[in-house]
């Protein structure tokens, strides 16, 4: 079974519900956190955003090392550079899915910091935990609103909001 056809049917479809997400996003709301250790509204929507670049990073690399390569986040100011930056990272990811790189799905991606390894996985799997991030933090983004009494749209089918 190839996995990039499938790969790119999931990164799409969930793509749709993460435009829904991100462009609720009041501008006045960027700098907001529910806690002080949580992101704040702009950190969050912008790793969200950014996620499907981790597609392409874990099919033309060997892996990240944040003591060697500092991870930074663009800085996104409003909705409207939310929402171009998101089918920017998004048209990213999904240019590395392509037939070729069925081949290299097995090769190992190492996620590191210097000497201690979080993980070492095979590319597939780093792919399929990209898809699970974004969900994940997806979902809180979805809290954060919530907290603020915005209007949540449907995921997998309607939201208690009605949408």
């Amino acid at each position: 079974m190839e996995l990039i056809p499938l790969f790119l049917t999931e990164m799409e479809r969930e793509a749709q519900t993460t435009r829904k997400m991100l462009e609720r996003i009041p501008d006045d709301k960027y700098d907001w956190k529910p806690h002080e250790r949580s992101m704040t509204i702009r950190q969050l929507a912008t790793h969200i955003a950014n996620l499907p670049t981790w597609v392409t990073m874990a099919l033309t690399t060997d892996g990240l090392d944040f003591a060697s390569s500092p991870y930074q986040e663009d800085v996104i100011n409003n909705t409207a550079e939310l929402m171009n930056y998101a089918e920017t990272c998004l048209a990213n990811g999904k240019s590395t899915l392509v037939p070729e790189n069925e081949a290299i799905l097995n090769e190992p991606w190492t996620l590191r910091n210097g000497e201690q390894i979080h993980f070492v996985l095979a590319k597939h799997e780093v792919i399929r935990t990209t898809f699970c991030q974004i969900v994940h933090h997806r979902a809180q983004l979805g809290v954060f609103l919530r907290l603020l009494d915005i209007p949540i749209p449907g995921s997998y089918g309607p939201s208690a909001d009605g949408e």
